[in-house]
């Protein structure tokens, strides 16, 4: 078996060992008598359908990013391979999706203790700081369009355009659910219901950081040695 294919076994388990904490796994419908004799039931209620279907996007999601950096450190030994220069206002993506990440850690926080002026002020940050990464990573990408760097001159740019432009898509989808919960805290609705959503957008929005985080330190090539023994282990 493959390299590969421990990975998303791996992958497989530990969504299932998740899933199982959460008590998805238990089948209380095919117990007999009442629900509460059967073991486990210490675990109702289930939890929110909402937080089990993000785990498995974000599995699903760890999975292709996994893809593309495997893909990345396979083809990075070829010798057309010429990285392209890392822009210089990376440094400020990265510290701006750092902040965005604290910012709805803390819009959590004032969420459970239904701290709703607070909430509307953290997501406002978090919100903020999210537009100003993609306008960084916008610039990024100028800025290597204006030296010639395209995608089709060089593998190596192929893959930079490829993996912060999928990073981008993601946190675009992050966006979108981060408005709606917004929108539900001007609304004037609270308590466990817009704690619940501000928990699911702070949990996202942990995992692009995680995400980009490896993924400047592939750009940067910090993470070449690690590469080479990923091209060994998969050749």
């Amino acid at each position: 078996m493959s390299v590969m294919g421990l990975f998303f076994i791996l992958i497989a388990c530990i969504a299932l060992w998740w899933l199982a904490r959460q008590g998805v796994l238990r089948s209380s419908f095919a117990e007999e008598g009442e629900i509460a004799d059967f073991p486990g039931a210490e675990l109702l209620p289930r939890p929110p359908a909402a937080k089990v279907g993000l785990g498995v996007f974000l599995a699903v999601a760890g999975c292709l990013f996994s893809l593309l950096c495997a893909a990345f450190f396979m083809r990075m030994d070829a010798p057309d391979w010429q990285a392209p220069p890392i822009p210089g206002i990376l440094w400020f993506n990265t510290a701006v999706l750092i902040a965005s990440s604290l910012a709805l850690d803390l819009a959590r926080r004032a969420a459970d203790r239904r701290e709703t002026d607070d909430v509307k002020s953290w997501l406002l940050v978090g919100g903020g700081c999210a537009l100003l990464f993609l306008l960084g990573q916008l610039w990024a990408w100028r800025e290597l369009a204006a030296q010639g760097l395209y995608a089709s001159s060089n593998p190596a740019n192929a893959f930079f355009y490829l993996l912060t432009g999928t990073h981008a898509l993601h946190l675009v989808g992050g966006l979108a659910a981060l408005a709606r919960t917004a929108r539900a805290a001007w609304s004037g609705r609270g308590g466990a219901e817009l704690a619940a959503s501000v928990e699911l957008c702070a949990i996202y929005w942990h995992f692009l950081l995680f995400v980009w985080l490896l993924l400047f330190a592939m750009l940067a090539g910090w993470a070449d040695n690690f590469g080479v023994i990923c091209r060994r282990l998969l050749s």
